[in-house]
């Protein structure tokens, strides 16, 4: 590949869940202080991302770069419930986009959101949903998201610790 082209992008396994783990804190922490300590977030997030990349499940990842990623696309396939009707029984969920900000502005975002629609399209999925954050919302336009009126979502409830 070209360095033109930018980093390789691949499918991530259980072996990358410790990198993969350190970007998720960069892309939160980036958008609002931490309610944990790094260490701590990285001991939890790590194991449950290494499980979700064992193959078989609905969790997709994919990672641009080396061992050391510099971005990131995560799908999880839903499936629905079967229906009598010409609609496809799949949707798809993409989260944690992030590039770091050294890779940003080369067309890294839209390929790696490339990967998981691609992914959608080769399942069939009905639609792909996502909550998008202020800075990515023109990204995501650009690949034919649209807000939708016809949505419903309700929030968790926080209690107090």
């Amino acid at each position: 590949m070209s360095a033109a082209a930018g980093p390789a992008l691949r499918l991530a396994d259980p072996a990358d869940a410790a990198a993969l783990a350190r970007l998720r804190f960069a892309f939160r922490a980036d958008l609002e202080p931490p309610a944990e300590a790094e260490a701590d977030f990285l001991a939890r997030c790590t194991p449950w991302m290494a499980r979700r990349l064992e193959p078989g499940g609905s969790w997709r990842c994919w990672i641009a770069g080396g061992v050391e990623p510099v971005g990131a696309v995560w799908l999880q396939l839903i499936e629905k419930l079967p229906n009598p009707v010409a609609e496809p029984e799949w949707h798809g969920y993409v989260s944690s986009l992030f590039v770091c900000p050294d890779a940003r502005g080369a067309g890294l975002g839209s390929r790696l959101l490339g990967a998981a629609l691609a992914e959608c399209d080769r399942r069939g999925c009905d639609a792909v949903v996502l909550w998008p954050t202020p800075r990515s919302r023109s990204l995501y336009l650009r690949h034919d998201f649209a807000v939708r009126d016809d949505l419903l979502e309700r929030r968790g409830r926080r209690t107090s610790p």
